[in-house]
């Protein structure tokens, strides 16, 4: 949306609504080998840096859908290694304000999808507190990540403390 529009977001969703998916670029993107790696694992940022490539040449609006899709596919792909189906995905961040993406998600899951507010949870705070829940492990020299969550060899601290 910015690179393309100078907007922030794909306000409710509307562009991705009015596009088209391009299915050939959506099984592209589940053909990456992240997606049939056993848990536990982990991407780095670039990972998937050629799905820009992919919808470079699509109208804005197909681009705004199937980037979406994609990102449910991935949603959808990951519940596979779950022991169990959950009965109800919980939406935060942006995405839960995305048509377009609760109805995508609703698609690639077997699972009721609703917003995280629908467990009594502020869907504009979680990434915060998260982040708030990291840094106090950080200052006390325990762990953020190990090699349950994303396969890394040892436990190790995600970050470092820097006094002005």
């Amino acid at each position: 949306m910015r690179a393309r529009l100078g907007r922030e977001r794909d306000e409710g969703g509307a562009l991705a609504l009015s596009g088209t998916v391009s299915e050939s670029v959506i099984g592209g993107f589940l053909a990456h080998p992240y997606f049939t790696r056993l848990p536990p694992k982990s991407l780095d940022r670039d990972d998937f840096s050629s799905l820009s490539t992919a919808v470079a040449d699509l109208s804005d609006a197909d681009a705004a859908a199937t980037l979406t899709e994609a990102t449910a596919a991935a949603v959808g792909a990951g519940m596979a290694f779950m022991p169990r189906p959950p009965a109800t995905l919980l939406v935060c961040g942006g995405g839960r304000h995305n048509r377009a993406m609760m109805a995508a998600l609703a698609r690639r899951v077997a699972a009721e999808v609703v917003p995280v507010e629908a467990a009594g949870l502020d869907g504009d705070m979680i990434e915060a507190q998260a982040f708030g829940w990291l840094a106090v492990r950080v200052l006390r020299g325990l762990p953020t990540s190990g090699p349950e969550t994303t396969g890394a060899p040892a436990p190790v601290c995600g970050g470092r403390i820097s006094y002005p």
